[in-house]
């Protein structure tokens, strides 16, 4: 395995919690997305091996891009911004291996 995909790697196990941190900060799911695929394509060609705390590093980095992308929201022209926006709901089911039985056996029988 090169330096590459030991990265690919420790980003992927990150991801979760990354996506999290940008949906805070952005208040939609499809702009935290697109911000962790900016991060990635910053982050993919860096050498990680002087990197001490690879968390600390990839929050930094993706806070950075959701700032940018924030700043690039306040430049645009006020007409084009709504007045008021709700966040995007975050919907997630449970993993259903992990229910404990009974809770599996009612949610199999329906209410």
């Amino acid at each position: 395995m090169d330096e590459r995909d030991r990265l690919t790697e420790r980003f992927e196990s990150h991801k979760p919690r990354l996506r999290a941190v940008a949906y805070r900060m952005l208040g939609s799911v499809s702009e935290a997305d697109d911000a962790l695929q900016e991060a990635w394509l910053r982050i993919r060609d860096q050498h990680p091996e002087g990197i001490e705390n690879m968390q600390a590093w990839l929050t930094t980095v993706v806070g950075r891009v959701c700032l940018n992308m924030l700043r690039s929201r306040r430049a645009r022209p006020q007409a084009e911004l709504p007045e008021f926006q709700l966040p995007e709901p975050v919907v997630t089911f449970p993993d259903i291996r992990r229910l404990p039985r009974r809770r599996l056996r009612r949610a199999r029988a329906g209410p």
